[in-house]
This record gives C-alpha cells, sequence and structure tokens, in this order.
C-alpha cells in the first residue's frame, strides 16, 4: 500500500464509528421465494446515508464520493443500498454495512497521477521491422508481373 492509501485508511479507522452512527436502517419484507417466512419475517435490510449532509466526511471527501458514486445516489444525495441475501435481519444488516463501508472506501481513494514516459528506440525499431517483415510477406502473396 502506498502513503495516500494507509493515509485514507487510517482516517476512515478513526471516523467509521462516526460515520456508522449516521446511517439509517429500516427493516422490510423482503421479495421472492421463501414461502410463509417471507409474509411473516421483516428481514430485508435497507441502509440510507446522507452524503451532503454528512459530519464525519470532510467537504472534498464529499465531493469526491459525491463524483464517484453519482450513479447511486438520489437526487438529494442520499446513497441507498438494499440487503435481502440472508433470511436474518441481523445478517442482512451486518452484509449490508460492510458492503458500504467499503464503497465509501474505494469512493476516497485518490488515484495515482500518472507520468508520461518516452517509448524506447527499440521498441519503435522492433515495430517498423516487424511491419516491414509483415508487407514483404504479403508482397510475396501476389502474382508475379510479367
Amino acid at each position: 500500500m502506498t502513503s495516500w492509501q494507509i493515509k485514507i485508511g487510517v482516517l476512515l479507522n478513526m471516523d467509521k464509528e462516526k460515520i456508522i452512527s449516521e446511517l439509517n436502517f429500516k427493516a422490510v419484507r423482503s421479495s421472492g421465494a421463501g414461502g410463509q417466512n417471507v409474509n411473516k419475517v421483516s428481514s430485508k435490510v435497507v441502509l440510507s446515508f446522507d452524503l451532503v449532509n454528512s459530519q464525519s466526511l470532510s467537504e472534498e471527501e464529499k465531493e469526491r464520493s459525491q463524483r464517484k458514486l453519482k450513479s447511486k445516489l438520489t437526487l438529494d444525495g442520499i446513497l441507498i443500498l438494499n440487503c435481502d441475501e440472508d433470511r436474518s435481519q441481523l445478517k442482512n444488516k451486518e452484509i449490508v454495512t460492510k458492503r458500504f463501508l467499503e464503497m465509501i472506501e474505494k469512493s476516497l481513494v485518490i488515484p495515482k497521477e500518472r507520468k508520461a514516459t518516452r517509448i524506447p528506440k527499440s521498441v519503435i525499431e522492433k515495430r517498423l521491422k516487424d511491419k516491414s517483415s509483415n508487407s514483404e510477406i504479403k508482397q510475396n502473396r501476389k502474382k508475379p508481373e510479367l
């Protein structure tokens, strides 16, 4: 890991509790197959996080997250995640919270700047040599001119 990834990891480890305290959970009846259990038990968990009004993220972090998660945000800047993978509401809550934290961590990662490099001379020469040999092969396929 590079220094900026470690820096972000340290920041998130300290603020994880604060971020989790801002989450809103709602239990909903799960859809799909499952028999009577689906009709009786609210095991699906819906997580919502107000990214715009979050107190645990700085303005810079909010902007970066909004840019990277814009397809997953509502018009009000709220991130909504669902989980109905398990029959247990508690497990679904754990899964969706873990998924949320991973998503936020990924959105806060600053990509490494790319440095432009020159193409080595040997690579250029090899490419030109390959082109000319390919051209020769194709020229030899033609019918000879009389």
